[in-house]
């Protein structure tokens, strides 16, 4: 996603059909084999753990063990090769990619062959991925350049990153409900734009770098998807002139010093500027949404001293009339984020080449005044031609807990709060009182009492699901809370409560009603719409 001309935008040619043949005989390969996730935990058992740590001492030393045993079977040759990245003999190679025979796999450079020693090695890694949203739990291999478990070098400039924890993160919170079609920008293995398919009809899928989107060509074959079409080109030059109903994005958000000697990887790096890039997608994004979409995006986004939570994020946003959602997860220092990047570069601690990369990050932060940076969600949402004339929606927050249990994913939540916010900039505190208000079904209510006290001196609501939020309550907004049945409208419970707690109704109101607005936004309490 590097800077181009306003040409840039190559077509990106479909497969060669030996190709495609090729990945459909290696997925009848994976399937005899029984590579599955599931596969996976039953033959490494204790081991995987250590494995999704990215630690392959375990599962190598129960892998010989089983060889020594005899019971070396294909699928432990797959799991040495894919997952460990070993080197296997080339009879056990032969034997496991039976199917789309070794010519084949050489054919979509996903291995090689160490004639001298008898010896093949993994390319690639080729891992089982399982997801689940509200349109079921779909298990794919996705095909990435080799992870942490396999290489022991930096890595090359054009590295392929597979199914991380940003991809999983910003997964779980897409908004999933049907529609006709969504942009995954800087589709880099694929996923993202393979998992859209499940709920739109149209899916295009950009990138600035050609050996990314052939893998993601790649992983869609692989696995029988077959309604993405890629195209190559800087940000949002690829679909210039289209709108979209979604667009999903994991850019290249990665701070990275713009000097000599500092490294740069497609997958990770923007190549402009401190956050500049993440700037651009976000103030640009609303450029190729219909009216209604929603995009989102991960970011990392920089402080500088002084600056108030988010600061930088509404600063960006600030002149849009979209709607803007931000919550940041994690707030790094300088130093903390220089560390975590070089590393995941492989890069050792403690060389000359980590400390000479260490000093040109913190040169950089220094230079332009950075001290901190922040990671995050950021949701932007272009209003239906009927919101136009609405002042726009600006909610900013930070929200670094564990996240509650979300079995589908976060994106249902998402959407449903995001339906509230605007639901209730629409609403008078008047209107808010003839609304009948339940209590979400994931909401508990935690008191803690001192020692000898019969009076709770805390009382928290806890959400089970959605962002997992505890919402510290006095007794009034509790009480209102409990009463939430569907029966009683809100300004009925604030009015009886006004009577028994002997407050004047008008000032318990005003305390009352901005504490359950914020209960309703966050799916803490749902507006009954029940007749």
């Amino acid at each position: 996603m590097s800077e181009f001309p306003d040409s840039y935008h190559l077509p990106v040619p479909d497969l060669p059909v030996s190709i495609s043949e090729a990945l459909n005989n290696l997925a009848d390969d994976f399937r005899a084999a029984g590579y599955t996730a599931e596969g996976l935990v039953d033959l490494l058992g204790e081991a995987w753990p250590a494995v999704q740590r990215s630690q392959g001492v375990p599962a190598r030393r129960r892998l010989a063990s089983r060889r020594r045993q005899g019971l070396n079977t294909s699928l432990d040759t797959l799991v040495a090769l894919f997952v460990l990245g070993q080197k296997v003999p080339f009879a056990d190679a032969e034997a496991a990619l039976s199917g789309v025979t070794l010519p084949g796999a050489l054919d979509i450079h996903l291995v090689r062959v160490d004639v001298d020693h008898g010896m093949v090695a993994p390319l690639l890694d080729a891992r089982p991925q399982v997801f689940t949203d509200p349109q079921g739990t779909v298990e794919w291999i996705i095909l990435s350049d080799q992870g942490e478990l396999s290489r022991g070098d930096e890595l090359a400039g054009d590295y392929v990153l597979g199914v991380g924890g940003a991809t999983r993160t910003l997964a779980s919170c897409a908004v999933t409900d049907r529609v006709d079609s969504v942009l995954d920008l800087g589709t880099g293995c694929g996923v993202l734009a393979m998992l859209a398919t499940r709920y739109a009809r149209r899916v295009v899928a950009t990138d600035i770098s050609e050996r990314a989107l052939r893998i993601a060509q790649m992983n869609c074959a692989l696995n029988g998807v077959t309604e993405v079409e890629f195209r190559r080109g800087s940000l949002f030059e690829p679909v210039t002139g289209e709108l979209f109903d979604r667009v999903v994005s994991n850019p290249p958000f990665v701070i990275t010093p713009r000097a000599d000697g500092a490294p740069i990887y497609e997958y990770r790096d923007g190549g402009m500027v401190g956050d500049a890039l993440v700037r651009a997608v976000a103030t640009g994004v609303s450029s190729v949404l219909k009216p209604g979409g929603v995009a989102q995006l991960l970011a990392n986004w920089e402080y500088r001293r002084g600056e108030p939570d988010l600061g930088p994020v509404l600063t960006w946003l600030k002149g849009t009339v979209s709607d803007v959602w931000a919550v940041e997860r994690e707030r790094q220092s300088c130093e903390d984020y220089a560390e975590t990047w070089i590393r995941d570069g492989g890069v050792l601690p403690r060389t000359p080449r980590f400390d000479d990369l260490y000093d040109l990050w913190l040169h950089d932060f220094e230079e332009r005044g950075i001290t901190e940076v922040g990671f995050g969600y950021v949701l932007v949402a272009r209003p239906a031609e009927s919101e136009f004339a609405a002042a726009p929606l600006r909610r900013l927050e930070r929200c670094s807990g564990p996240l509650g249990h979300n079995p589908l994913g976060l994106g249902r939540h998402v959407a449903e709060s995001l339906m509230a916010t605007r639901l209730l900039a629409g609403l008078s505190d008047s209107e808010l009182a003839r609304q009948r208000c339940v209590v979400a079904s994931d909401v508990t209510e935690h008191r803690h009492y001192l020692p000898g006290e019969d009076h709770p001196a805390v009382i928290q609501l806890v959400q089970g699901g959605g962002f997992g939020r505890t919402v510290a309550a006095d007794t009034a907004l509790a009480a209102c809370v409990g009463a939430c049945d569907g029966e009683l409208t809100v300004g009925a419970i604030a009015s009886a409560l006004a009577d028994l707690l002997s407050a004047d109704e008008r000032e318990l109101g005003l305390a009352l009603f901005p504490r359950v607005r914020e209960l309703i936004r966050d799916g803490f309490l749902e507006i009954d719409r029940e007749p």
